[in-house]
């Protein structure tokens, strides 16, 4: 049993560094699998397509990356200092991948949503799903920050998801130009989008 659960996690981890670096449509399950050092027959006894295994990448990357997000937005800080602490930790991922492959991979839901959005249904309607979580979790935390009279929206479940795409296109510029630091200018233009007080007066509590 230990044997095969290894063989599982083998192939995941081949897949999402093989779709990271790649991208998903190239890649064909005997890759995959050489990748893996699994036989092709492992595969077909974990995952019934490689749509299933791509959707499988993605649950596995959402667990970890979810956990990380609401131990980071339900921190003791601030309400917009842990917003800065959550693009700050994105920047420090992506400055990790860059050491440990030579280039930022990007964020892999906007990845596979530029991909993929328009042929995969099931795919989609995941990444949809993902994407409408972290809106959810950055609504609670400004929505706690307009409470406080530290920002100034109406809609507050609109602000969230326009902090998500800030955020997302800024991961997007930091792979198109293999520069983390393109995370730098986010955290101003949060603040203006927010109608939040200036930097110096919401980092206390960082």
């Amino acid at each position: 049993m230990g044997r095969t659960s290894d063989a599982k996690e083998k192939i995941l981890d081949a897949a999402r560094s093989l779709i990271e670096s790649r991208g998903y449509s190239a890649l064909g399950v005997a890759e995959i699998c050489k990748a893996a050092g699994v036989p092709k027959g492992s595969f077909y006894y974990f995952f019934a397509s490689k749509e299933a295994l791509a959707l499988a990448v993605i649950d596995e990357h959402w667990a970890g990356q979810e956990r990380d997000w609401k131990r980071i937005l339900g921190g003791q800080a601030p309400p917009l200092a842990r917003l800065r602490q959550l693009f700050e930790a994105t920047e420090a991922t992506l400055r990790s991948g860059q050491r440990t492959c030579g280039s930022v991979a990007g964020c892999l839901f906007g990845n596979l949503s530029l991909e993929l959005s328009n042929q995969t249904e099931a795919i989609r309607v995941r990444l949809q799903e993902i994407f409408d979580a972290q809106a959810e979790m950055i609504e609670a935390v400004v929505a706690e920050a307009v409470s406080r009279g530290e920002a100034g929206v109406g809609d507050v479940q609109e602000a969230a998801r326009s902090v998500v795409a800030q955020l997302e296109g800024q991961v997007l510029f930091a792979k198109l130009y293999n520069d983390p630091q393109r995370l730098g200018a986010l955290w101003v233009s949060c603040l203006a989008l927010l109608g939040a007080d200036a930097p110096s007066e919401v980092a206390v509590g960082l």
